[in-house]
Formats: C-alpha cells, sequence, structure tokens
C-alpha cells in the first residue's frame, strides 16, 4: 500500500493527485498499466514531484506531440515496461468555415464540454484560424463527438477522426537572450525576459499571474533556477537557462522566451 496521507501531505492540486495514488494502487494491484484522464501542467508537474519519492511504480505522460501542455498519465509497476504507445489519446479534426464568424479556443472547447463532456476527457485543441481546429481527446469519446459535435459558434462543422502525425501543431517562436542582474530574485529576471518593467512585474505577480514550473508564486523575492519554466497568463513563457558569476559578483542569465 501507498503513504497516501503522507503524500497528500502540502499538495496543491490535491484531487488530481489522490486520483493519481487510487490509480497508483490499482495499478501495483494488478499488474495493469493505468491511465489518468487529461492533466493541466500543474497537475501533472506536482504528480511527477509525488511520485518521485517512490520506486515501486513510475510513471509516463503523453498529450499527442511532444509541446502538448495536457496531457495523459500512465502508472504502471516499475517492473513493467512503459511507452508512449499505451498512452491512449486520439485526435479529432473540426472542420468548418469560420472566414466570417471566427472561433477561439474557448469557442471550440465550450462547444466540445456543450455536448456533455467533462473537462478532464479532453486535451489540447489546436485553432487553424478559418478552417477551423484539431482537438486531442480520450479514444473512447471519438464516436460520440464525431455524432454530436455539429456546430461551433454560428458555424455547420464537421467532426472527423484523424491520425495523431496529421495534428498541424507550429513550432513554438522563440527568442534567445542574455541578462545581468543583480540577484536571481524571480521579479527581476521576468522583468528581464518578458521586457516588463519590474514594478509591472511586481504587480502581475502579486496577482497570482505568475507560474514557476507551473506554480503559482506570489512573492517577488523568490529565486529562480538554471531549469525553471516561468509563465504569465496572456504572455508566454520564458526558460531560465545558463547562469553565471560575473567578475563584479553579478548574474549572467541566459534565457528563452517563448512567444
Amino acid at each position: 500500500m501507498l503513504p497516501r496521507e503522507e503524500l497528500l501531505k502540502g499538495v496543491e492540486n490535491r484531487e488530481a493527485v489522490a486520483r493519481a495514488i487510487d490509480r497508483a494502487q490499482q495499478a501495483m494491484k494488478t499488474w495493469e498499466v493505468i491511465l489518468t484522464d487529461f492533466l493541466s501542467p500543474p497537475e501533472w508537474e506536482e504528480i511527477q514531484q509525488v511520485f518521485a519519492r517512490l520506486t515501486e511504480v513510475q510513471l509516463l505522460s503523453w498529450g499527442g506531440y511532444p509541446q502538448a501542455e495536457r496531457q495523459r498519465m500512465a502508472i504502471a509497476r516499475s517492473e513493467l515496461s512503459l511507452d508512449r504507445s499505451q498512452v491512449s489519446v486520439a485526435a479529432l479534426d473540426i472542420a468548418g468555415n469560420f472566414l466570417f464568424d471566427p472561433a477561439t479556443h474557448r469557442d471550440f472547447l465550450g462547444a466540445i464540454l456543450g455536448t456533455g463532456i467533462v473537462r478532464e476527457k479532453v486535451g489540447d485543441i489546436i485553432v487553424l484560424g478559418e478552417r477551423g481546429a484539431q482537438a486531442i481527446v480520450v479514444p473512447e469519446l471519438v464516436e460520440f463527438l464525431e455524432a454530436n459535435l455539429k456546430q461551433v459558434r454560428s458555424v455547420p462543422v464537421k467532426t472527423e477522426r484523424i491520425d495523431l502525425n496529421q495534428l498541424k501543431v507550429r513550432e513554438p517562436k522563440k527568442k534567445e537572450l542574455t541578462s545581468v542582474e543583480a540577484s536571481l530574485r524571480l521579479d527581476a529576471i521576468a522583468s528581464a525576459g518578458f521586457g516588463i518593467s519590474r514594478n509591472q512585474m511586481v504587480e502581475l505577480i502579486a496577482a497570482g499571474d505568475v507560474r514557476v514550473n507551473w506554480k503559482e508564486v506570489t512573492q517577488p523575492s523568490s529565486l529562480v533556477k538554471t531549469g525553471d519554466l516561468i509563465a504569465i497568463r496572456g504572455k508566454g513563457r520564458l526558460q531560465v537557462g545558463e547562469i553565471a558569476v560575473t567578475k563584479k559578483d553579478r548574474y549572467r542569465v541566459q534565457l528563452t522566451r517563448y512567444l
């Protein structure tokens, strides 16, 4: 038996972590690979951190393509082999003419959920502009959505399954930069990386709009380190790269901004 209450101490995404622990108990008992539903980045990040303490089980996340934000997680005993093919996901093409009634990510998600499906059954949605979108879902709901997802906003759509290799995923645009700072405080590094004034950054952090490694951080004085991912709602992401100390005891930080 896994130490459930001990593993749940101090976690932020308690419900998601608790469900993962339940699935891990099932995987331990049955010697089967057990899948979660789709998890948000903060959820799967925290589950990975919690399960890193355990040697009895292993995890593998996959959302249909390498940059997927929402991912399902396969949980299995550590003695078993585990690969992406065991994390079942399916892709749908939602095609329509959106030239005169453009639809957003929220519109497509709302139409999908409007059929009666819960959010946890839906992964990423890739909006394709005037021709529609593509969505990743659990495979068992493909036929249901093909039959029931007929309209997004005012636009009639045709929903049909496609192969994952037909996903039209754009490589994220990125910008490399270097900044020299007096400290590794979050507000200083994020201000330099996002091109926002220090005061504005402090306000964004205090408002809860900034996450580090998918966890909300509300202290501007929090320190960052190599490998940290800083995300600001509506402004993209910033990866902290190599950090070096200069002769004047300042920090030269390599940053990658994903636009």
